[in-house]
């Protein structure tokens, strides 16, 4: 079965303004973070927008990844509807392009499911599927949370094979690590807590941050794997600036705003989310200029 590990940006989609999809900048994106070091791609997350993208636009993003990767890092690909059967159709998309190494499907939006409902919600996800699958836990934006003891009984499903962690709690997440089994693998999706996953026995992270610095977030788990402690821990306090900006603006105005100072066209996002303050770009611009080369 598939390992998930190390860094893996949650990219963003470039979208035009009228919410297409820019494909040769897409490729771009993929080709500015796999040479930054990263352990494998994440599209179709919160990040990229799946919330707003058409059916079409969807598989056509998983195809272009597929395709433009060319196998040179693993595929990861968002299956995060609202109800079960939306879920089921998008992981049986990405399963039918093929090339995606593994799926991410975050709790439902917009409603609070149980904990029994959210089992039996991923069981049935699990079945009509053979591609292993990331549980994703971020209570902050949809409002319920993955418990421990549910975790535990989704563990015991073949291929249900970790999760991402971005509750932000690290009491949440050192439980994870250690009431699951050793081969299930927690990868810590708060990028703040990427150094402080690593020394509870985290396996990695899906980190929106890695869009615009894919080489400083690879080389916090980097360095954390030879050993030095001291050199992750510096890391991790020299990415803590960027990750404060991005929710000045509606998520992820900030990403591609920083990612077009950097030379990467992201394009704009969904509208309404548009606006990114004078002040916070001045401020965005300052700490970009700052990110290590």
């Amino acid at each position: 079965m598939f390992t998930p590990q190390g860094v893996i940006p949650a990219l963003v989609t470039p979208l035009d303004e009228d919410g297409n999809l820019l494909e040769g900048n897409l490729r771009t994106l993929l080709d500015h973070v796999i040479d930054g070091g990263v352990h494998g791609v994440f599209v179709l997350g919160s990040s990229g927008e799946i919330y707003g993208l058409t059916d079409a636009q969807k598989r056509r993003v998983v195809e272009i990844t597929v395709e433009h990767v060319a196998a040179r890092v693993p595929v990861y690909a968002g299956a995060s509807e609202i109800t079960t059967r939306d879920c089921v159709a998008t992981a049986r998309m990405a399963a039918d392009v093929g090339g995606v190494a593994a799926l991410s499907v975050l709790t439902p939006y917009f409603m609070t499911p149980t904990q029994s409902e959210l089992v039996t919600h991923f069981t049935a996800i699990a079945a009509a599927t053979d591609l292993p699958i990331l549980l994703y836990n971020n209570p902050g934006r949809t409002k319920v949370g993955l418990t421990v003891p549910t975790v535990q009984r989704l563990a015991e499903i073949d291929t249900i094979v970790g999760v991402k962690d971005s509750a932000g709690d690290m009491s949440l997440t050192a439980d994870l690590i250690r009431e699951t089994p050793a081969d299930f693998k927690v990868l810590i999706g708060k990028d703040t807590l990427i150094y402080a996953g690593l020394c509870h026995g985290a396996d990695g992270a899906i980190a929106s941050t890695a869009n615009i610095a894919p080489r400083l977030v690879a080389d916090i788990y980097e360095a954390y794997q030879r050993g030095d402690l001291a050199g992750a821990l510096d890391l991790q306090g020299r990415l803590t600036p960027l990750r404060s900006l991005v929710d000045v603006a509606t998520f992820p105005v900030v990403i591609k705003e920083a990612l077009r100072m950097l030379g990467v066209d992201a394009g704009v996002c969904l509208a309404p989310a548009r606006e990114l303050a004078p002040a916070h770009r001045e401020a965005l611009a300052e700490v970009v200029r700052a990110l290590p080369a």
